[in-house]
């Protein structure tokens, strides 16, 4: 199976994507939808309730005082419930919670606004004048007007929208004001009070018990993150951002393990045992050359293995019944088999820098790098919040199931979501049983909006994945998508698209192949790749993939024929044109020239 990988600007994605089931250890899930709802009906009740006891006079002697003093509690009362989320969610793991979290906020603020109206229309008469000079000279007045102040713009920026327009971290670091308003109130509640200081006390510790909570926590991830780099950082050195180049040699297989009928992890050792020439990033791929018959084929398979394993690399490929090279290793590859590698190439990566979280979502063998992922974040002890969703169709199709359920029963961090799609009604399984939906990936991924979405799978998987993604209101920038198809496939198969190949044997060359812009000409032969041939010239061409099907290494050939494997990222106007994809092209006559 081949893949290529980019942002979503770039590629088509799509699914018919299933979420499902959380982990035993953790709460059963609830509708967050409901728990909205819930939030907001009963965070009217109580204004209801005044207006009503105000429309009957019911407020007792001194009404304004009376509507006063409940409006204030009520502000009280929301605030701390929207600061209390956060330690439920990470004491419980019940992360449907953080549903009410904004509710809660604005209804702190409907009822601070209503406290402070009630105060300037009621009790100062609407005196402008007046209003300002009582809360000049009164200590607790000009507290409670800050505190006010201060919550507007965290009203205002509350939306979805001005989420994704500020940025997480940015809208995060504003939000954190609502700490400092929670203060201010608390202390405008305690100056007010003259007498029973019970209730603004029992504020107050509520409020302590929260900060000493973040402060601690707080601590906890800056400590866990320190001791991670430490960790990694005696290790190995950090890998640069930039792409590793293309190392290109044999690795022995060290071992073949059956993840599920279909679907086996091929482990790669160095044939002298030494560590692995080559350095990767969680989320890249490499490129295996296989012997197949009398012809040379190369598929891009994506590393499973994290990064932070340095003696060993390891693929998991799903066996087609019209793959050419998938059935190929299922059936014919054996422990100690020697195979042509290339290594690392894409940019399908996360390293966890500068977030605080990630959604990877996952369909059928897409899971692959997913896993790699999730492995490198979890070796280096990543403070971030890991929301990993795997669909697949049955339970027997699960991959890396115990491993899986390991990760989330030992990392309260790592939040995981498995579902199946394809059952009989009487199957035992308990978990949904229903396509990717807002609702329910809502509910597994509260923070979805706040963070980066990795999205892997089947074509007709990714397209509505990353739609649905879109319609929550998760920024274009942040969805990213590995796409794997199988030029290999049988036209015959459904939803394959013709490839060219050979079907009589054929000679070996002996090839001059000249390089015109670079003024580069070397001797090289049939069974090697323009691209292949360039990087051993030290001719600088554009690719991704090495598969053809990413098209970045379109060149044209000017002189000479060569033969393609795939040419799915070629238009019939680019052929028409003599362009060429470097890493498909063999050559086919004694004579070829690139524009390049």
């Amino acid at each position: 199976m081949s893949h290529s990988s980019g942002n979503q600007s770039k590629l088509q994605r799509s699914y018919n994507a299933n979420p499902g089931w959380r982990d035993d250890r953790r709460p059963l899930s609830t509708d967050t939808t409901f728990l909205k709802r819930l939030a907001i009906v009963n965070g009217a009740v109580p204004v209801l309730v005044l207006s009503w006891d105000a429309w009957y006079s019911q407020l007792g002697a001194n009404a304004v005082n009376h509507a006063l003093h409940i409006t204030g509690i009520l502000s009280l009362v929301f605030l701390l419930l929207s600061l209390v989320v956060t330690p439920v969610r990470r004491l419980t793991g019940w992360n449907q919670v953080v549903a009410v979290r904004r509710a809660m906020g604005l209804y702190g603020f409907f009822y601070a606004l209503l406290h402070f109206g009630i105060y300037v229309v009621w009790d100062r008469a609407l005196s402008l004048g007046s209003t300002i000079e009582e809360i000049v000279s009164r200590r607790f007045l000009l507290i409670g007007f800050v505190a006010v102040t201060v919550m507007v713009p965290l009203a205002v920026t509350s939306t979805n929208r001005m989420i994704q327009w500020m940025g997480a971290a940015r809208w995060k670091r504003l939000h954190r004001l609502s700490y400092l308003v929670a203060i201010l109130g608390v202390t405008h509640y305690y100056l007010l009070v003259k007498s029973d200081l019970r209730q603004p006390i029992a504020f107050g510790f509520i409020l302590a018990s929260l900060l000493v909570f973040r402060a601690v926590d707080h601590y906890w991830d800056l400590r866990t993150r320190a001791a991670g780099a430490s960790r990694i950082s005696q290790k190995e050195p950090r890998r640069s951002p930039a792409r590793p180049k293309m190392w290109r040699g044999e690795l022995r297989v060290a071992s073949i393990v059956a993840e599920t009928p279909s679907v086996k992890t091929f482990r790669f050792r160095s044939p002298n045992g030494e560590p692995l020439p080559f350095q990767h990033r969680a989320g890249q791929y490499l490129t295996v050359t296989l012997p197949i018959g009398d012809r040379t084929v190369r598929r891009c398979y994506t590393i499973s293995s994290a990064p932070t394993r340095s003696d060993h690399v390891e693929i998991t490929v799903k066996r087609e019944e019209n793959g050419l090279a998938s059935r190929y290793l299922h059936d014919q590859v054996r422990e100690g088999d020697v195979l042509t590698i290339g290594a690392p190439g894409g940019r399908f990566v996360f390293d966890g820098d500068a977030h605080s979280g990630v959604t990877l979502i996952a369909g059928g063998v897409g899971i692959t790098p997913m896993m790699s992922i999730a492995r490198d974040l979890v070796a280096r002890d990543w403070s971030g919040e890991i929301h990993f969703v795997f669909a697949t169709r049955t339970e027997a199709d699960i991959i890396f199931r115990q491993e899986l359920q390991e990760l989330a029963d030992r990392n309260p961090r790592f939040h995981l979501l498995i579902a199946l799609t394809d059952l009989p009604p009487d199957h035992p399984w308990t978990g949904p049983r229903e396509r990717l939906n807002e609702p329910l990936l809502r509910s597994h991924v509260p923070t979805l909006i706040e963070q980066p979405a990795f999205v892997c799978g089947p074509k007709g998987m990714m397209t509505a994945t990353c739609e649905l993604l879109r319609r929550i209101g998760l920024r274009e920038s942040w969805i990213f998508t590995e796409e794997f198809v199988s030029p290999g496939i049988a036209p015959s198969a459904k939803g394959a698209t013709a490839s060219f190949e050979e079907t009589d044997p054929v000679p070996e060359l002996e090839v001059s192949l000249r390089f015109i812009k670079s003024g580069v000409e070397i001797a090289t032969s049939s069974d090697v790749s323009v691209l292949d041939a360039a990087d051993e010239a030290g001719v600088n061409l554009a690719w991704e993939c090495r598969a053809g099907i990413c098209g970045q290494c379109k060149v044209r050939c000017l002189t000479g024929t060569v033969a393609m494997e795939s040419r799915d990222a070629l238009s019939g106007d680019e052929e028409a044109r003599g362009l060429i994809l470097a890493c498909q092209a063999l050559p086919r006559s004694e004579t070829i020239e690139i524009d390049a």
